[in-house]
C-alpha cells in the first residue's frame, strides 16, 4: 500500500483549492504547510490513523475498528472524488479551463457555488462508519456527514495546525503563523515533558496549594 491516494490532476485540484482556503499572503499558507500531503496521507489507507504516542510509529488497526475505518476511508475518498470531478466540471462550465488553470478570484467564486449543495440524508454515511465513537486524528466521526467543500476546509485546517507527525504542519508553519511553540515531539506530550498548561491557564498553581499569607490563615479568617 502507497502512503498516497490522489493522482497528479486530483492532487493539483485539491492543493489549489486548499490554498484558496488558507491562502498565503504575508505569512505562510495551506500550501506552504502541506495540507495536502495531510489529507493525501489520511486518504492512503489505515495505517496513519493514530500515532503512537511513544513517538515509535502508527498503531495497526486490526478486527471491526480495522474494517470500520476502512468504510469511514472509502466514503471520504468518494467524497472527494466527486467534489474534484464537480470542481473542474464547474470551472470548464464557466471558464473553458479546468480549477487549477483559473485565477484566484475565479477560484473562490467556483467553491463559493458548491459551497451550499441540496440537503442529502447522513443516514448512509453513519451506517458506513459502524463504529463506536472514538477521534481520527483528533476529530469526531462527523467529518463523514460534511459535504465536499466544507470537509477539504476542515482537513486544511487540520492539516496547517495538526501536530507535523500527521503529513500537514510542514516545519510548523502554522504553529509559528499564530505564535504557538508546540511540542519537539507528540511523546513529549504523552509523557508529561511538555504540557499546554500555560496556553489556558493564567495561574498556574491551584488555589489549593497556596500557602496562607501573614493576613490569611488559609480558611478565610484575616
Amino acid at each position: 500500500m502507497t502512503d498516497t491516494f490522489f493522482d497528479p490532476t486530483q492532487r493539483a485540484t485539491v492543493e489549489a483549492a486548499m490554498a484558496r482556503i488558507i491562502p498565503t499572503d504575508d505569512t505562510p499558507g495551506a500550501r506552504e504547510a502541506g495540507t495536502v500531503d495531510f489529507v493525501d496521507r489520511y486518504l492512503s489507507g489505515i495505517d496513519y490513523i493514530y500515532a503512537k504516542p511513544d513517538g515509535s510509529g502508527w498503531e495497526v488497526l486490526t478486527g471491526p475498528r480495522a474494517d470500520a475505518w476502512s468504510r469511514r476511508i472509502d466514503a471520504l475518498r468518494q467524497c472527494y472524488v466527486n467534489g474534484i470531478t464537480s470542481l473542474d466540471e464547474l470551472a470548464l462550465s464557466r471558464h473553458g479551463r479546468s480549477f487549477v488553470q483559473l485565477d484566484a478570484e475565479q477560484q473562490d467564486a467556483v467553491l463559493h457555488s458548491l459551497e451550499d449543495p441540496p440537503p442529502r440524508s447522513h443516514q448512509n454515511h453513519a451506517a458506513l462508519y459502524g463504529a463506536p465513537p472514538e477521534p481520527a486524528l483528533q476529530q469526531t466521526n462527523a467529518e463523514i456527514h460534511l459535504d465536499f467543500v466544507a470537509l477539504i476546509a476542515l482537513h486544511t485546517r487540520q492539516g496547517f495546525y495538526a501536530d507535523p507527525i500527521y503529513g500537514g504542519n510542514r516545519d510548523r508553519v502554522g504553529w509559528e503563523v499564530i505564535g504557538f511553540p508546540g511540542p519537539a515531539s507528540l511523546k513529549d506530550v504523552h509523557d508529561g515533558t511538555y504540557t499546554v498548561l500555560e496556553w489556558f491557564a493564567d495561574d498556574l498553581e491551584h488555589e489549593c496549594l497556596k500557602r496562607p499569607t501573614n493576613h490569611d490563615d488559609g480558611k478565610g479568617r484575616a
